[in-house]
């Protein structure tokens, strides 16, 4: 796939997001009684990129990979499905997951009893071509789906792994992965494309010699692969920057333990639903570099909130801090907000701010420029009593503050636009339900059983 680009080919490129396996729910609603007071401590469960990241990473590994402190979400589940379905064994041991790829010569990874289904559920399948192309030469994996965010375009991953000497075909239901032989290389990504660099290190890890990756992604699942791969014994510099030094090797063979980190849209989860709900809540062991901008905006809007000392994850990388919220009244913040590539606001905690802006007085201006027409989900806050007007597929305007009420709403197909409704759902007084809650329970662990212990009146059916 060198050379000029291909329209056609182009187009095919350009997927949707979500298949319809992808939309496909597992039945389950919650049921919320708003309005009520949260308290207490929550602690900030692990990271759901994070996870899947390592779990594609871990097929670099001929030995034995502990991935400790593993959310029990949906997204980990349909990627275990995958790895197990094609000859990986993967096995819980409590929190943690121990991973084993098939010995040689009674057996060995094959591709054509791939869970297809699974993997048509997660656009994280994609991050398996960065490992799997030190194994196959030539090998088809399904077309990934995950959140309903309009076109999402694989491009980034195509130009990145070329230069390692790697093609990409996109045919009707699947990617056609090729290369005769891989290459170290100097990578520019020309976007900063969180799984694009993880595909681009996973295959520079394996390459002998020097490869460097070009305007990456410094993002928290990054640092957490980079992380991974030192403990693989593959030289990695320049983790929490936008240029990525790697020094491959040809083979990894060892037995190694490694932990997940804690999430930073776990944690803003938690942040947004004490502001919507009026409350005094501590978000404990909160990844804080990755929260600085968005607790820098709510401090302008009038958030109240105290930090602690901080301290390092297990890993080694990630910095914690408890982050005390108080009750407080908001005011709209003076400028748009928008995220950016790290270190600026979390584009996964865009959404957020569209359900506290209705508790703020004003008007937010709320710009998501990455995803086409996730914004237009924004508006399902309407149907809570929120005042929204939609300026187009990216911009949204929020007038606050409102009483939100309750209301019956099915769950839209994205992880960040299903959260808020959540969110709005606790602020609002009066008995609501969101049914099809499948994309929220592929990126929260727990998430019921977390909130009630903060007092606030939700459960499963």
């Amino acid at each position: 796939m060198q050379g000029e680009m291909n329209p056609v080919r182009d187009k095919a490129l350009e997927m949707p997001a979500g298949s319809p396996a992808s939309r496909v729910s597992n039945g389950m609603n919650f049921v919320v009684e708003g309005g009520k007071k949260l308290s207490g401590k929550v602690e900030t469960s692990r990271s759901k990129n994070g996870a899947v990241a390592l779990l594609a990473a871990s097929l670099l590994n001929r030995g034995r990979t502990t991935l400790e402190h593993m959310p029990k979400i949906e997204e980990v589940n349909r990627l275990i499905e995958v790895l197990t379905s094609i000859g990986v064994s993967v096995k819980w041991d409590g929190t943690s997951v121990v991973i084993e790829p098939p010995v040689p010569p009674d057996g060995g990874i094959t591709l054509n009893t791939i869970n297809k289904p699974a993997a048509n559920k997660t656009r994280s399948i994609l991050m398996f071509i960065g490992s799997l192309i030190h194994l196959f030469k030539k090998f088809d994996i399904p077309q990934s789906g995950g959140c309903t965010l309009g076109l999402r375009s694989v491009r980034p991953h195509l130009l990145a792994l070329e230069k390692f000497g790697v093609a990409i075909e996109a045919r009707t239901d699947s990617y056609r992965v090729t290369h005769s032989k891989l290459v170290s290389a100097e990578a520019i990504l020309y976007e900063s494309s969180d799984t694009a660099t993880i595909n681009a290190l996973l295959a520079a890890a394996r390459i002998p010699g020097v490869s460097i990756i070009k305007y990456a992604s410094a993002n928290y699942q990054v640092q957490e692969v980079c992380g991974f791969l030192r403990a693989l014994g593959v030289g990695v510099e320049g983790i929490g920057s936008t240029t990525l030094t790697i020094n491959g090797i040809m083979d990894i063979n060892c037995d190694i333990s490694y932990s997940v980190a804690e999430d930073p849209t776990d944690a803003m989860f938690f942040i947004s639903s004490a502001i919507v709900t009026g409350s005094a809540v501590t978000i404990a062991a909160a990844p804080i570099e990755f929260l600085e901008v968005e607790l820098l905006i709510l401090e302008k809007m009038g958030l109240k909130f105290k930090l602690s000392e901080s301290r390092l994850s297990e890993n080694g990388i990630t910095k914690l801090v408890d982050i005390s919220i108080k009750p407080s009244k908001l005011v709209a913040f003076p400028e748009k907000i928008h995220a950016r590539p790290y270190p600026g606001l979390n584009i996964d905690n865009l959404p957020f701010f569209a359900v506290i802006a209705t508790q703020a007085k004003g008007m937010t201006l709320i710009h998501d420029w990455v995803y086409e027409k996730r914004a237009i989900y924004y508006t399902e806050l309407d149907r809570l009593g929120a005042n929204t007007n939609l300026l187009d597929p990216h911009r949204i305007s929020i007038i606050g503050p409102t009483h939100l009420r309750a209301v019956e709403v099915i769950c839209p197909p994205a992880l960040r636009p299903a959260t808020i409704i959540l969110v709005a759902m606790l602020g609002a007084k009066g008995r609501s339900t969101l049914r099809n809650v499948y994309s929220i329970n592929r990126g929260y662990e727990d998430i019921v059983l977390r909130l009630q212990k903060l007092g606030a009146s939700i459960e499963a059916t």
